[in-house]
């Protein structure tokens, strides 16, 4: 297992099923489930009482795979990674779009200067800054998510940098095994050592069951 050094920065946040999702709470009750609709390119916001989507916001880009809310619940940061899967031939996105959740539409961007596939968009508890999986760059970016202004990035040295997540004292990530890698392993092959960036224990999604707040994360 490798772990990413990220300077004295990272903690994690955010869940990517399928479509992901994401929790936005309010102060007066438990919240909305966040989704970022693939097939619409759009931000679904859903009552998970009533089990029903009851608004829906346009991205303006094709498409956001992964949401996260920002700690307050008011913001929704959705990076828009085009419009392939991981590995795949296709647009190369270049974005993350703010969404403001009460007025539901995009008030900010954040402009990566060239396609790197922006993926999985993580809050640090530790310090609030926000981390992009910057794909093809092989980088998670670091965002002042105050200014919306890149302000560093973390080498992961591995192609397909999809999923990551973050260890609990915000000072490492742990990157998700890539497609090959559970290829070769449902064929029992094992993946040379330099691959084996998931965490021990750790199931397909990234997940760990002896630390939650350690990982959370989706293919």
């Amino acid at each position: 297992m490798r772990l990413l050094h990220l300077l004295p920065l990272l903690a994690v946040s955010g869940v990517a099923i399928l479509a992901s999702l994401s929790a936005a709470k309010t102060p007066s009750g438990p919240g909305f489930l966040l989704v970022a609709n693939k097939g619409t390119n759009s931000l679904g916001i859903i009552d998970p009482v009533a089990g029903k989507q009851i608004a829906e916001v346009a991205e303006g880009g094709v498409t956001g795979h992964e949401v996260t809310a920002s700690p307050d619940g008011k913001l929704a940061y959705v990076p828009i990674y085009g419009n392939s899967g991981v590995g795949q031939p296709g647009t190369d996105g270049s974005s993350l779009v703010v969404i403001d959740l009460a007025a539901r539409k995009v008030i900010g961007n954040v402009d990566f200067g060239k396609g790197v596939r922006p993926h999985l968009p993580v809050i640090g508890p530790k310090n609030n800054l926000l981390y992009v999986s910057t794909e093809l760059n092989q980088t998670i970016s670091i965002i002042d998510p105050k200014t919306l202004k890149i302000i560093g990035s973390v080498p992961t040295g591995q192609e397909q940098s999809h999923m990551f997540a973050i260890t609990s004292d915000g000072r490492r990530a742990r990157r998700a095994a890539r497609v090959g890698e559970e290829r070769r392993r449902a064929a029992g092959r094992r993946a040379p050592q330099r691959d084996l960036h998931r965490p021990r224990r750790a199931d397909r999604e990234g997940r760990r069951p002896d630390d939650p707040r350690d990982l959370r994360a989706g293919w």
